[in-house]
């Protein structure tokens, strides 16, 4: 079904990389959206209030916030394919982003009213009448849920869009509020026992805890993120494999401006003997390959670096060995001597992950105890670099 969806609606729907495809599915995910809980809208509202259970009305109103989602998500993918312009030189990708706040905040508002009925209705319950009809509503509602939670998942990994993917997340916790109704209504028809309001108050705090996640999964990315694992790998297996002239990677930087627009920086360890117009050739197509085949817009700097300096070698490895004492994490680049008559520096940059529980000042004072150990003309100048 999911396929059918997208071979019939979405053109060259294998091109994910394609800015016009990326709308397309887009706009399928969202009008399918808008169609399913619209659908689901009209038959709760109906059922529950011929059977007056606030947990079945929430839970329709729940579904008419999710169709307003969609249609913001809608309307957020067709902004974000707005060209750059002079105010917006970066595009107006993270437009969708923006979308998935307003969704959000929509979410947020409407279980915080949801969650005052329900407490109402504790304090006051009334009689919830029990049907075939509710039953047979509820089940449906689950069964288009599970699979709008799929087709979302689905459609979000294949153009890689954080809203989609926090859709996928709306549509699961529908699923179990919806079901927890269910179970209401049938403990209710079967014991007596009115859970018709806690039911209700829960489905609020489910649809709360849906906003937040939301809210943080769109937030995050506007604040600025570390780039993901797999796209680090991407960038250092692409860069090393581009050519055999390239010696290592290092000092990789994503500025992501949405979907579709990203941004990096690296830098490229060339040997310093190479011809610097080649090397500056060199640099040069694998900026265009990561292009043309990713889509990043890729600056690279070249860092000459000494291949043939027995003691540059012999100390690079030296101060590797008692990094990996202190902390495996710990590693170093740009590694380099200058020397003089009274003292001889190592030079170098340190990464440093976030979560390193010592201090640099502190760090520092034990590499240079530790290369001054070695020989005492040996000093360092680090520049630490947190990654």
């Amino acid at each position: 079904m999911t396929e059918f969806i997208i071979r019939l609606f979405v053109k060259d729907y294998k091109d994910t990389q394609d800015p016009d495809v990326r709308l397309r599915y887009g706009s399928v995910a969202g009008a399918t959206g808008i169609v399913c809980n619209v659908f689901l809208f009209i038959a709760k509202l109906i059922i529950g209030t011929i059977s007056r259970s606030v947990s079945i009305t929430a839970d329709a109103v729940n579904n008419l916030s999710d169709a307003a989602s969609s249609i913001l998500t809608l309307l957020g993918f067709k902004m974000s394919q707005k060209p750059a312009d002079k105010e917006h030189p970066y595009g107006h990708a993270r437009m969708e982003y923006l979308s998935g706040m307003a969704v959000s905040a929509l979410i947020l508002v409407i279980g915080y009213e949801l969650a005052k009925t329900s407490f109402q209705k504790i304090i006051n319950p009334q009689e919830v009448d029990f049907s075939v009809e509710i039953i047979i509503v509820l089940a449906v509602s689950i069964l288009v849920k599970l699979w709008m939670m799929y087709f979302n998942t689905k459609v979000g990994k294949r153009i890689d869009s954080p809203t989609l993917a926090a859709t996928a997340a709306d549509s699961r916790n529908d699923v179990i509020t919806t079901s927890a109704v269910l179970v209401a209504a049938v403990i209710a028809h079967i014991s007596g026992l009115n859970l018709d309001g806690i039911i209700g108050f829960l489905v609020a705090l489910f649809i709360l805890y849906s906003g937040i996640g939301i809210a943080r999964d769109t937030i995050n990315p506007l604040l600025g993120e570390p780039a993901s694992e797999e796209l680090t790998k991407l960038v250092y297996d692409e860069t090393l494999k581009s050519d055999k002239r390239v010696l290592g990677v290092h000092d990789l930087m994503v500025h992501d401006y949405g979907p579709g627009q990203r941004f990096a920086s690296e830098h490229v360890e060339v040997d310093a003997k190479e011809d610097v117009l080649a090397a500056h050739e060199m640099i040069d197509e694998i900026e265009r390959m990561f292009e043309e085949k990713h889509k990043i817009h890729m600056v690279i700097h070249y860092d000459p670096v000494v291949t043939d300096d027995d003691e540059v070698n012999e100390m690079k490895e030296y101060v590797e060995s008692h990094l990996a004492d202190i902390d495996e994490q710990l590693k170093l680049h740009d590694f380099r001597i200058v020397r003089s008559k009274e003292r001889t520096k190592l030079i170098f940059d340190l990464a440093i992950p976030f979560d390193f529980k010592g201090k640099e000042d502190e760090l520092q004072k034990s590499l240079d105890k530790i290369v001054a150990s070695k020989d005492k003309k040996y000093c360092t100048v680090i520049t630490f670099d947190l990654v």
